[in-house]
């Protein structure tokens, strides 16, 4: 465990990996955050797959490419139903939607991510024009504003978060690295229980207060974990 002090790091949010999985449970509906693998919470994926859970349905941006991160889950045949903007580079998506074994609804990145913003907000919906015209639309209600037709894009929201951060404080504060921010901080909003595999947990006050992306109160679990392979 990498600590910026020597001061002990103690929480009652750190659980073990195990722990952590014990609260999903098969048939839920699970956010998982990163971009084709960066920022993926690796362990707990791991960990999920090795607990055998399915008929999971999973929200996120994309499904990695074979072997690594979120893929397993898809590989594996953990998922129910799936809510992405691209799963182009993982060629068992495609396997098992036109099997009939995987329901999948692409959706626009950017509606993703609102779609998920507002169920983290408490919102009704999201209104863009993003996919009208397309097999987007395909039975969607629409709405006309100032002469303008917009999707009315309904906002999701799941039983559990699991995302990833680069340096986690004992209250569950996060720090993303780069771009591995990406969709994990707007699923740390929008889910019953979030669950964060941090790469360095490190006690309170390393992180500066400006630096914190998002705010321990959303944090349920904290993790011990890291990319495999190193940072």
């Amino acid at each position: 465990m990498t600590t910026t002090t020597d001061a002990p790091v103690t929480s009652h949010k750190l659980v073990s990996v195990a722990e952590a999985v014990a609260h999903v449970e098969s048939g839920m509906t699970v956010m998982i955050g990163g971009f084709m693998g960066c920022g993926n919470p690796h362990q707990v994926v791991e960990a999920l797959c090795a607990k055998g859970v399915t008929d999971l349905t999973l929200i996120a941006t994309d499904t990695s490419r074979p072997g690594y991160g979120v893929a397993k889950l898809v590989e594996q045949h953990r998922l129910r139903k799936l809510y992405a903007s691209h799963v182009g580079l993982n060629p068992a998506v495609a396997t098992q939607m036109n099997a009939g074994e995987l329901e999948v609804e692409l959706c626009p990145q950017g509606t993703l991510a609102e779609r998920i913003r507002a169920g983290g907000a408490g919102l009704g919906g999201v209104l863009t024009p993003t996919g009208l015209g397309t097999p987007v639309a395909d039975g969607k209600p629409t709405v006309e504003i100032d002469g303008r037709t917009f999707l009315l894009e309904k906002p999701l929201r799941a039983d559990v978060a699991l995302i990833s951060g680069y340096k986690i404080d004992v209250l569950g504060n996060v720090w993303y690295r780069g771009t591995t921010r990406n969709f994990n901080v707007v699923m740390a909003t929008a889910a019953d229980v979030v669950i964060a595999e941090a790469d360095h947990v490190v006690p309170l006050g390393a992180i500066p207060p400006e630096d914190v992306v998002t705010p321990g109160v959303l944090v349920d679990y904290i993790v011990e974990g890291g990319v495999p392979g190193g940072d």
